[in-house]
């Protein structure tokens, strides 16, 4: 079975309620906003043939500019298996691309002063008071900050994508099978730290510990302060930590059970991850990023100052900090590494340079995506958002990732 139905929007006006999932305003036509239909169609036709190689079930690239959306386009299959298409309003599980709405989370409360981004993390969460770095359990030579759980300088690790004697201890410890997030912050704690706080760059569960510190900052739940302060005011009404019966039936599904997680989507999860947890639309998140890219505000509901923004989309990583680990090396182009222009800042991977990476961009473009086949990116000095969403083998997103950054900017040919 072969689907061609997600084209330009002049056509998808014609096919579908567009205004139902559609929330950003709709360009009368690619080109009123800079695209060309023609060189949009290239992005089409390779989504497409991807789809039949294989290479993904299906995807959504949503693509924005000037704050109106010139081309969304559904292509392939939510589910292979049942023959069911993809929808422009199709759910995905977005991994890591949960972790900005956690960060913006966090400068949201920072912006109320109810707390401090430069305190220790101890302030908030005092089961880190006597945390200890590597298995020698060396004394810290200063602080973890909340700054430093933001960019990923906590000295923190995942646990599985290394192969030190510490990231065993975490593999060992199954932190995430905890029946809460206060529980599996408390185990985290009790482990030793990869690195020196502020030294390395390691990605890490540092946003998990994030949402906890919302939790107790807060007095509420991740979920419903995400809600409340965030997703419902931008509306982004398809935007949780999991999917009512209604939802369900828009819920994408990868071709291989093993490139996903198998827990129910409709249960909502004993451990609610700031760094992994959340669902969403192309359409919902594309309503997040042009709030960033508005500089806090979106159809007049304001979530952030333009000088926290400007914050958290600067260069966050000390001269010296070192910065090829394990993920850094897996995602090469997308890593936060000066032999690519990168950097990061407060939740997002940042440009630094026009040049060293292989992909189209600006400086001070920021972008993160997660291990199941999203990403995003905002190019402020472009006035460019992007969204793609697909379930896809971990070991095809990176070159995918690139292939879709070029087939946008090989698009946009107007100012």
């Amino acid at each position: 079975m072969r689907i061609t139905h997600g084209v330009s929007l002049v056509l998808l006006g014609a096919l579908l309620p567009v205004a139902a999932f559609c929330q950003l305003p709709l360009a009368r036509q690619p080109e009123e906003v800079g695209f060309s239909s023609q060189r949009l169609e290239r992005a089409r036709h390779q989504m497409q043939a991807d789809v039949e190689s294989k290479r993904i079930p299906g995807a959504v690239l949503l693509i924005a500019r000037q704050g109106k959306i010139a081309s969304i386009m559904p292509v392939g299959f939510q589910e292979r298996r049942t023959q069911t298409a993809m929808k422009a309003d199709s759910i995905f599980r977005i991994a890591s691309m949960s972790k900005p709405i956690t960060s913006v989370a966090i400068m949201v409360l920072a912006e109320e002063g109810k707390l401090d981004i430069g305190a220790p993390v101890a302030q908030y969460l005092p089961e880190f008071r006597e945390v200890r770095v590597g298995m020698d359990k060396a004394a810290p030579k200063r602080p973890m900050t909340v700054q430093d759980l933001l960019r990923h300088t906590s000295g923190l690790t995942y646990g599985f994508f290394g192969n030190t004697p510490v990231d065993e201890l975490y593999r060992k410890s199954n932190i995430m099978a905890g029946k809460s997030l206060a529980e599996m912050v408390a185990t985290l704690a009790s482990l030793p730290l990869l690195h020196q706080p502020g030294e390395v760059w390691e990605y890490s569960m540092s946003t998990d510990v994030l949402g906890r510190i919302v939790e107790v900052v807060s007095g509420m739940d991740l979920d419903v302060f995400v809600a409340e302060r965030i997703t419902r005011p931008l509306k982004m009404n398809d935007t949780g930590y999991y999917l009512n019966a209604a939802q369900a039936g828009r819920f994408a599904r990868p071709d291989s059970a093993a490139t996903t997680p198998a827990n129910d989507p409709q249960v909502k999860p004993a451990i609610l991850s700031g760094g992994g947890g959340m669902f969403s639309t192309a359409p919902d998140y594309g309503r997040f990023c042009q709030m960033l890219v508005n500089g806090g505000e979106l159809e007049g509901v304001r979530i952030l100052s333009p000088k926290t923004v400007a914050l958290m989309t600067s260069d966050q990583l000390p001269p010296g900090t070192e910065r090829h680990t394990p993920v850094a090396t897996i995602l090469d182009a997308f890593g936060p590494t000066p032999e690519m222009g990168t950097s990061f800042g407060l939740g997002f991977a940042v440009r630094t340079d026009a040049g060293r990476n292989p992909m189209p961009g600006s400086i001070g473009d920021f972008s993160w995506g997660g291990i199941y086949g999203t990403l995003f990116w905002v190019d402020p000095a472009e006035k460019l958002v992007a969204v793609l969403m697909t379930q896809a083998p971990r070991g095809t997103l990176v070159p995918f990732w690139r292939q879709t950054r070029t087939l946008v900017y090989q698009a946009l040919v107007a100012n």
